[in-house]
């Protein structure tokens, strides 16, 4: 497994709006992706890259690290033996990954994704 944090993402109330903030602020390359309400954040040539996207959660006011798992499913199972809870379920972005948001036993905040580039959402109930 190499559980390595790779990406963050801020979450926003107004992301188009908060994007400017971080452009100005930091002078980071901050571009909208297609077809999805989402922002790339790249934040120099060697650095971690994140993303900009509408708040999933109620909180929380922080940014969110993701780890990369090898088994989305096994890794959820071993946080919640270990007292840890899921806040957003196994979620997908299309074609990319499957992610999930989770909160360890004293209540801090992280995210873990599986690459995975079949990721897709269940059809709706009709």
């Amino acid at each position: 497994m190499s559980a390595s944090v790779t990406h963050f993402e801020i979450y926003a109330d107004d992301p188009a709006k908060l994007a400017d903030f971080y452009r100005e602020i930091f002078g980071w390359n901050i571009t909208k992706a297609q077809g999805v309400d989402y922002f790339h954040i790249e934040t120099g040539a060697d650095s971690i890259r994140g993303g900009l996207m509408e708040r999933p959660i109620p909180g929380p006011r922080s940014w969110v690290h993701y780890v990369r798992v090898d088994s989305l499913d096994s890794t959820i199972a071993n946080i919640e033996q270990l007292g840890g809870k899921l806040l957003k379920p196994k979620t997908a972005v299309p074609k990319t990954v499957w992610y999930a948001v989770v909160e360890d036993p004293q209540g801090s905040i992280f995210a873990i994704y599986q690459p995975d580039p079949t990721a897709m959402p269940e059809p709706e109930p009709e």
